[in-house]
């Protein structure tokens, strides 16, 4: 559990640059069957989605909007990388 925690206080380069530093955050966590728009819309131009997307899928993160996707494209992502790498190794 200490190896975890600790990673996940320690602040990632590219976060200081993302867009969502400029709004609530409450947008990213939208309740169940709510509402994502708008927190995609600042994904969207965000310079730096791809480093929080792949932050996300490194990291399993389960709840929110990471990289404008949310938890369940993010559990396919994971998946169809899976087949990938099964397939190259094949």
């Amino acid at each position: 559990m200490q190896r975890i925690t600790t990673k996940l206080l320690q602040p990632v380069e590219w976060q200081s640059d993302a867009r969502c530093h400029e709004v609530d955050p409450e947008i990213f966590f939208p309740e169940r069957g709510g509402s994502s728009k708008a927190a995609r819309a600042v994904c969207n131009d965000c310079p730096v989605r791809n480093q929080c997307l792949e932050y996300a899928l490194n990291n399993k993160e389960q709840f929110g909007i990471w990289g404008g996707t949310s938890e369940r494209e993010r559990r396919r992502l994971r998946r169809e990388r899976t087949r990938r790498t099964l397939r190259a190794v094949s």
